[in-house]
């Protein structure tokens, strides 16, 4: 188990909720919370009794302020700091795409719940989970260009596909904060939320999850979704598809499935993510970094 100290990780009924635990500075970003953010999606992932992953922030102000940039542990949030000249080094990687990838590759949904400002890392680290709800006191900033640098943590391909082309251009290049209702009304956020409502209509969202399908579904679904749609034609996706409808529908959930539904009771699915992963799960492998 790892002992953590800049998130919290608790896990309930079927639920993780991570909590970015830095509030007296405004949860920011570090190497230490990057790694920690990994080992704990790491953790909820090998639980098969994790069936959905909550991502907040400790406190009333924010969610995560961005990165650190006086962190006091020693870690650089800009790749390794150290100076190479082939930049296909692994320490030219920076830190939110470390951490986003991971995210991307998570077997459980990830929900959310963004409780206040939300800066730079702190929107793009939002970006590969899957539902986010806000606080209507929730502030969003992508501040890069007023920083002279760009977007990072991989937020160029995710950033797009979930705000459209016009919407990302527009935050990215002016760097301009923009409040909850333009966050709502731009795609980036699902739903708003007063503060003391959002973590439970978080957990009811996760709990409808977690009580009413079927863990080895929900991962493929999940996976099948994000993955999908960068095939250049619809074949790819029908072949991925077709081969996991035909293993799923041949296993123990499938037949729970059915059956639950006849019998008018709640489900009770055996399969495990960590055992009952149809074999083309997963069908791709994160790129070398070239």
């Amino acid at each position: 188990m790892v002992d953590y100290t800049q998130i919290r990780l608790d896990i309930a009924d079927g639920i993780a909720t991570l909590t970015l635990h830095r509030p007296e500075k405004m949860n920011a970003f570090t190497g230490t919370m990057m790694a920690e953010m990994i080992a704990a999606f790491d953790q909820t992932d090998a639980d098969d009794d994790v069936r959905a992953v909550i991502v907040t922030g400790a406190g009333d102000r924010a969610f995560c302020a961005g990165a650190d940039l006086t962190p006091q542990d020693g870690s650089d949030i800009f790749a390794s700091g150290a100076e190479v000249e082939d930049q296909s080094d692994p320490r030219v990687r920076d830190a939110g795409g470390l951490l986003t990838l991971r995210i991307f590759q998570s077997k459980k949904p990830v929900i959310g719940a963004i409780n206040g400002a939300a800066v730079g890392v702190g929107v793009t680290m939002q970006l590969p989970m899957d539902i986010r709800l806000a606080s209507t006191k929730a502030r969003f900033g992508l501040v890069f260009a007023r920083r002279g640098i760009v977007p990072e943590a991989a937020s160029s391909w995710f950033l797009p596909r979930i705000v459209g082309m016009q919407k990302a251009l527009e935050w990215c290049m002016t760097g301009r904060i923009f409040d909850a209702q333009e966050a709502l009304h731009g795609g980036l956020v699902r739903s708003l939320h007063e503060p003391e409502d959002l973590m439970p209509a978080a957990v009811a969202l996760a709990r409808e999850i977690a009580d009413n399908t079927s863990a080895v579904s929900v991962a493929m679904t999940r996976a099948m979704l994000w993955h999908n749609p960068g095939y250049a034609h619809p074949m790819e996706a029908h072949r991925v598809d077709s081969r996991a409808i035909y293993m799923l529908s041949r296993g123990a959930d499938a037949a729970e499935g059915i059956t639950s539904f006849l019998e008018k009771r709640a489900p009770r699915y055996p399969g495990r993510v960590s055992s009952d992963m149809p074999s083309i799960y997963p069908w791709w492998s994160e790129p070398g970094w070239e």
